[in-house]
């Protein structure tokens, strides 16, 4: 009788795609959609439909054969109102021929530059909290991410000593994103100024996540190149996403010196090809007329932050006033509980979904993140019912 050979099945995973954990917020959106009544506080995403004429650009393109394959770094006349865009807002010029790459969203902009500049091993720089992506995206190209620990009583803003405090030989670059997801913070032009020194002193780069430099409240995002040496160091992304509630459409941009763009586009090139032509002709026409439309819904995210803020603030769930994107991240120390079980509890006794601040980093813990890009009467009864929840399970001292 022969022996049964056992075959040893090699590794089919790759070990740096299991280190990336998933979102983890599966189990919470699976309840949520099995409850009726609820409301939702928790994905980023701009509640407004894409104005119709950015829509009907789109169509026309289509109608017009405009299909095929583009220019792996986009249409040169995307990239050109790009250029523009930039200069208008930031008095900052860039080569739209050797100097921007348009992308598939504001996402794949940081994916190219990471696989674009990281050799394995190096370490990127970046803050705790942070966007839920970023340590992702470093760790799938290879690269090390080192947190720096931001707090709440500094608005959760970057310090640079404790920047450099974490600078080593293998310190390739930073990585930021203001205003900031999941905290709404923004930095003033003086304290990049602070971090831009700090970069000079080491000779690094930097990867700054602009996705959200039109929703500001009272304040004027300064883009991070336009500071002294720093275009040369700067891969700048922005996108369409948020300021033209073009999500679905996908596109977005990077801007920086010539050599890492033409890098950016090789790696583009053998891996995405090109963005999508209509979105591309969407995107134009969001940028030559589409100012009307993002200041409307600007003013309308600065009505529902008013009332969302002075609202958690009063239900005594503590609350810095965020300066930018549509987001609030208060803390929830008063109920004693941690932030999975603030929000699985909440969702479970008032039909109201936040997001966690652990998918946010180690010290996310202890808050939530409350978007507001919904409606004010949904903001207002959520507040409502998040009122009866602290009620019941704040930690009487």
């Amino acid at each position: 009788m022969s022996e049964k050979r056992v075959i040893k099945r090699k590794k089919r995973i790759a070990e740096r795609v299991a280190r990336v954990s998933d979102v983890g917020f599966a189990k919470f959106l699976t309840l949520f959609h099995s409850l009726e009544g609820g409301i939702s506080l928790s994905v980023g995403e701009p509640d407004f439909p894409t104005p119709w004429h950015i829509c009907e650009a789109g169509i026309e393109a289509m109608k017009k054969g405009i299909t095929t394959y583009t220019p792996t770094a986009g249409f040169p006349e995307l990239r050109e109102a790009v250029a523009q865009h930039l200069k208008k807002r930031y008095d900052i010029k860039y080569d739209p021929q050797t100097e921007v790459v348009i992308t598939v969203g504001s996402s794949q902009a940081m994916d190219l530059a990471f696989r674009t500049i990281i050799d394995p091993g190096d370490e990127v720089i970046m803050p705790d909290p942070y966007y839920v992506c970023y340590p992702s995206c470093i760790v799938l190209a290879h690269g090390v991410p080192v947190t720096v620990p931001t707090r709440p009583d500094n608005d959760f803003k970057l310090e640079p000593d404790q920047i450099e405090a974490r600078i080593t030989s293998k310190t390739k670059a930073i990585l930021f994103g203001y205003p900031a997801n999941p905290t709404g913070t923004e930095l003033t032009r003086e304290e990049y100024a602070d971090i831009a020194r700090v970069v000079e002193k080491h000779d690094l780069l930097v990867i700054s996540d602009e996705i959200y430099s039109r929703l500001t409240y009272g304040v004027a995002h300064t883009c991070f190149s336009t500071l002294p040496g720093m275009k040369e160091r700067t891969i700048l992304l922005d996108g369409f996403s948020k300021a033209y509630a073009m999500t679905g459409w996908r596109l977005g941009y990077a801007a920086g010196p010539a050599e890492i763009m033409a890098a950016i586009s090789k790696v583009h090139q053998h891996t995405m090809l090109s963005p999508s032509s209509m979105a591309q002709m969407a995107a134009l026409e969001a940028l030559k007329n589409g100012e009307d439309d993002v200041q409307r819904m600007l003013a309308e995210y600065a009505r529902r932050r008013e009332v969302i803020i002075r609202g958690l603030n009063e239900i005594r769930l503590k609350c810095h006033e965020p300066k930018g994107a549509f987001y609030a991240f208060p803390s929830i120390k008063v109920t004693g509980m941690t932030s999975d079980d603030f929000t699985e509890n909440l969702l479970k006794e008032e039909k109201v979904i936040v997001m966690p601040g652990t998918l946010f980093g180690r010290l996310g813990e202890g808050h939530v993140r409350c978007c507001y890009a919904t409606s004010l009467s949904d903001i207002e009864e959520a507040l409502r019912r998040m009122a009866r929840f602290v009620e019941r399970h704040h930690v009487r001292s």
